[in-house]
């Protein structure tokens, strides 16, 4: 069975953004050498041009996923996300119940990724994430050593860009995401999967903001969640759940 296109949100001359899959690399990986669904190729392969990935997303992640397609534009958005003039934000299942909001300033060291590379830096880095607790649910499931189990729809703006960020983040404050297999709690993935039969993390980039290279002009591009974490937000009784940033 063929897979269906890639959807694009934005495109334009110098431009293009789509509604990355969980489950696909952006590109390919030496660790995970038997992964046919590559973000950079299958894009090629559907517009017939080269792109040239702006920024990265996780493997399990989903959501707006920014190319350029040439050298000048693709160095022009780097210097946007280096100063962190991009504003991104995301949204995620977590354990628990967080605050309603906060802000979580908490260094960062360096970490391999997917693709088995690892920054020269070895000391911690300065590492910013906003957050703001949407809805919560409480499930008369005995997952962990409580009689029930908590659980939360969060949105977080990262300020600074550090690898698994997030992820690393939300565990920090004991509210790991939902299906981190690397950072997160193992019984709760594990019920996610027989509760909901979801298998995926349940993190989503459903806005990048950022100022167009060719003449300033500020562009939003959104994505709306879907496929299991759009199933599970409607168990939850989350659905219709959502607020600007």
């Amino acid at each position: 069975m063929s897979t269906p296109p890639l959807t694009v949100l934005y495109r334009d001359d110098r431009l293009i953004a789509i509604d990355k899959p969980s489950g696909w690399l952006v590109h390919r990986s030496n660790l995970d050498r038997h992964e046919t669904r590559i973000l950079v190729q299958a894009l090629r392969d559907q517009i017939g041009q080269y792109v040239y990935p702006a920024h990265r997303l996780d493997k399990g992640t989903s959501g707006v996923m920014l190319f350029a397609l040439d050298p000048t534009t693709v160095r022009q958005l780097g210097e946007q996300f280096e100063r962190h003039a991009v504003r991104k934000t995301y949204r995620a299942i977590v354990r628990g119940w967080p605050p309603a909001s906060g802000r979580i300033d908490h260094p960062l060291q360096t970490e391999q990724d997917e693709y088995g590379t690892t920054a020269e830096a070895p000391d911690a880095k300065t590492a910013i994430t906003d957050f703001q607790r949407l809805a919560t649910v409480e499930l008369p499931d005995a997952v962990d050593r409580y009689p029930t189990s908590r659980y939360a729809l969060v949105s977080m703006n990262p300020i600074t860009g550090r690898r698994h960020q997030l992820r690393r983040h939300m565990k920090y404050i004991s509210h790991p995401i939902i299906g981190d297999a690397t950072h997160g709690k193992g019984r709760h993935n594990r019920f996610f999967q027989a509760r909901f039969n979801c298998d995926r993390l349940l993190l989503a980039c459903t806005e990048l903001r950022f100022s167009h290279p060719e003449d300033g002009r500020e562009l939003a591009i959104r994505a709306p969640i879907g496929d299991q974490f759009a199933e599970v937000i409607g168990h939850l009784g989350w659905s219709g759940i959502e607020r600007t940033d």
